[in-house]
């Protein structure tokens, strides 16, 4: 598979790559986590919104409405991302942070007045870019932490 011809790629991670699919999101990607029983419903979460099966799982192969899978190799997340990317050419540069971590809905920027009491007052202080997930309430913001994260998956991919 590559990315050529889809207009956005999204994932459903099962219940063994929850690292992966934070990963995912950090780099951008609409990646839902799915840890519920049996195989059955996965698979048919990933036909009804178009998502690639990531899993470890070599059963769910078998399984013929299980269409578009990506069998993870490794036990290390930062490995299973890079597997991923390379597998299916993945842009992930411009991406960075683009996705709520947590629920994985994409994240709006938000003036700096309107989150004053929801973010620790030195973060407040000196930081003046914002952003704010509109399905949890999650704010972020560019700290080092997020430096941090961009020299790790820059170091992955290098």
């Amino acid at each position: 598979m590559n990315q050529k011809g889809i207009s956005e790629v999204k994932f459903i991670a099962d219940e063994m790559l929850g690292r992966l699919a934070k990963w995912l999101r950090a780099v951008g990607y609409d990646t839902a986590y799915y840890n519920g029983d049996g195989d059955g419903p996965l698979v048919q979460k990933a036909l009804l919104e178009d998502r690639i099966i990531l899993t470890k799982d070599t059963h769910i192969m078998e399984r013929k409405l299980a269409r578009k899978i990506i069998l993870i190799q490794s036990d290390e997340p930062r490995e299973q991302l890079k597997q991923v990317v390379h597998e299916l050419g993945l842009e992930i540069k411009n991406r960075f942070f683009t996705r709520c971590l947590i629920c994985n809905h994409d994240v709006i920027a938000i003036q700096k007045e309107k989150i004053k009491d929801q973010v620790p007052e030195y973060t407040y202080m000196n930081q003046n870019e914002f952003y704010k997930c509109p399905e949890c309430n999650r704010i972020y913001w560019p700290g080092t932490h997020k430096d941090s994260m961009i020299d790790l998956i820059n170091h992955i991919f290098s």
